[in-house]
């Protein structure tokens, strides 16, 4: 296979590991823990792997010999780069315990296990992809592990193998599932183990024990890099205001985290948009109205980051979803008789009186995606829905409106832009190489330690790496009850912007000044070779909260 100069480069980096895990390995137990929220429901359902302590990784003296053991792995849900590494991790955690311990992949994620589809992972095969991004290793997939049906299915093939250990890559859904696994197992007394690592690009998995997903860095630093080349090219020609999307199904995170290195114009923050109970309307002419102001300037130009989730976090639209939802699953036959240039009044007529006011505003095209794509259960599929093209259009109609009164006197003009699959499988940073590889070696360590529904963590990452602390944390301690498909669920909770974070708070206090002025920031691309102070850096978001955390 052809290599780029940059993959043989990166295929000799070494990634760096907490000292802890480098030599002899002791384990610290804490004290019992409890859910964060409804524990006795938690604890009801998971009866064998509930109030289990967090574990803390030492350096210890005394040599321990480990039998040779099988271990399964799953890639579960979108890529996030770094993925590979934490497989390397896992691989040479194992074979530092005994070489000769095995590594088999399951196939195209967890349909893998279910399917009996996999491969063993050897050296020369982990090997080709250390430090590489993607998750074409043994690929990834998004089906659930929700049933016993597939626990059983899963555990014929864990029993051919002899694996008795089982560690999920996966978000916040996947590593619910992992724990549910765990769970089951251990009930039956299968004799394997499960545990899970953090994953999504995302970044709303993390908590006081997880502080970030893995991913994450990455991606905002790939990102981050192409917004700052959009804005040198809108310094440099003064004449469009581009509108750029960022993938996060709901939490803005990412927005967020680009926002503090790139320096935009604005940044629309779902979860303040909520708090605020702002509509849709608000949210135009706070656009509308920077951009005015800006033209005041003789700057008619400057870019608007938006979080992928947005629409679902205006109350307004959520009814209107809520409603279409309602309406079109009982009428959907007869929805589909109507011609298609009367269905836009068909709908109208039928919602109620504020419902169909908003969806009357809407452009055509967007007031089509609220009817036309929807998923198998009949809802409005909201990540094809195309904001940046909506408040695109809509702020410059409000424009042309204020252009009437006086209001405005400038030029508008627009690029719209999405990212989002630009950074999942980009080659992971210099420090998403070191977490995720220390991810991997860490759940290498629990499974030595005999543990199960326990998710692998890495602190204190924004110290020096030979500080890093490795253990593991409970599944369950991170999980609430919530609302899904009409029943209440254990789920992993996902932690959304919070509002009163020191991140969010430097980016409230910055964001009028960087509204008028053009103080834009230029990243450039992820540095993998360099000064530490260049390569090595972690996300802001986690930089401005570890320095919160430690005043």
């Amino acid at each position: 296979m052809a290599k780029s100069a940059l993959q043989i480069a990166r295929a000799a980096y070494e990634p760096k590991l907490p000292k802890t895990l480098k030599g002899i390995v002791e384990v610290r137990e804490g004290i019992p823990t409890k859910s964060v929220s409804d524990p006795e429901a938690i604890k009801r359902l998971f009866p064998n792997t509930y109030g289990a302590p967090v574990i803390t990784f030492t350096e210890g003296t005394a040599k321990k010999s480990h039998p040779a053991i099988n271990v399964g792995v799953i890639l579960s849900g979108g890529q996030a780069p770094g993925g590979h590494n934490v497989i390397a991790g896992l691989f040479d955690g194992i074979k530092n315990l005994n070489p000769a311990s095995c590594l088999y992949g399951f196939i195209l994620g967890p349909g893998g296990l279910v399917n009996h589809k996999y491969t063993e992972l050897t050296a020369d095969i982990v090997d080709e992809y250390r430090n590489t991004g993607g998750f074409d290793i043994i690929g990834s997939g998004r089906d659930k592990l929700e049933n016993k049906e597939q626990f059983d299915k899963g555990l014929e093939i864990l029993k051919k193998l002899n694996i008795t250990a089982l560690v999920i890559i996966g978000g916040d859904d996947s590593n619910t599932n992992a724990c549910v696994l765990a769970e089951y197992y251990a009930q039956i007394g299968a004799g394997v183990q499960v545990i899970g690592c953090p994953k999504t690009i995302d970044g709303d998995l993390k908590n006081e024990m997880i502080e970030t997903s893995f991913g994450f860095d990455t991606a905002c630093k790939v990102y981050s890099e192409i917004i700052g080349n959009i804005q040198r090219d809108c310094d440099s020609a003064r004449k469009y205001w581009h509108f750029i999307k960022l993938m996060g199904r709901s939490a803005s995170h990412i927005a967020l985290e680009c926002a503090l290195q790139v320096q935009p114009n604005i940044c629309i923050i779902s979860e303040e948009v909520a708090a605020k109970n702002q509509s849709l309307d608000d949210v135009i002419n706070y656009i509308a109205g920077i951009v005015a102001r800006r033209a005041v300037n003789g700057n008619n130009f400057g870019t608007v980051l938006i979080p992928e989730g947005l629409i679902e976090f205006i109350p307004a639209i959520k009814r209107l979803i809520s409603e279409l939802n309602d309406f079109l699953a009982k009428h959907d036959a007869e929805f589909k008789k109507i011609r298609r240039s009367e269905q836009r009044s068909y709908i109208i007529e039928k919602l109620s009186k504020e419902n169909a006011d908003l969806y009357a505003s809407l452009p055509e095209t967007v007031a089509r995606q609220l009817t036309l794509d929807r998923d198998p259960h009949g809802n409005v599929q909201v990540s094809l829905i195309e904001t940046e093209k909506l408040l695109a259009e809509m702020v410059g109609n409000r424009l042309a409106e204020w252009t009437e009164t006086g209001k405005y006197v400038g030029k508008f003009a627009t690029q719209v832009h999405f990212f989002g699959y630009e950074g999942r499988c980009a080659a992971p940073s210099n420090y998403d190489a070191d977490y995720c590889y220390s991810l991997g070696f860490t759940a290498a360590g629990l499974i030595a330690a005999g543990k199960t529904g326990y998710m692998a963590s890495v602190r204190n990452t924004t110290a020096p790496t030979a500080e890093w602390i490795a253990g593991g944390v409970p599944v369950t301690m991170m999980m609430n009850m919530e609302r899904r498909h009409g029943e209440m669920k254990p789920v992993i909770q996902k932690a959304l912007v919070n509002l009163d974070g020191a991140p969010f708070r430097q980016f409230a206090a910055n964001r009028d000044s960087w509204a008028l002025n053009t103080d834009y920031i230029y990243p450039g691309p992820i540095q993998y070779f360099g000064p530490a102070e260049v390569c090595d850096q972690p996300t802001k978001t986690l930089q401005i909260e570890q320095a919160e955390k430690h005043k």
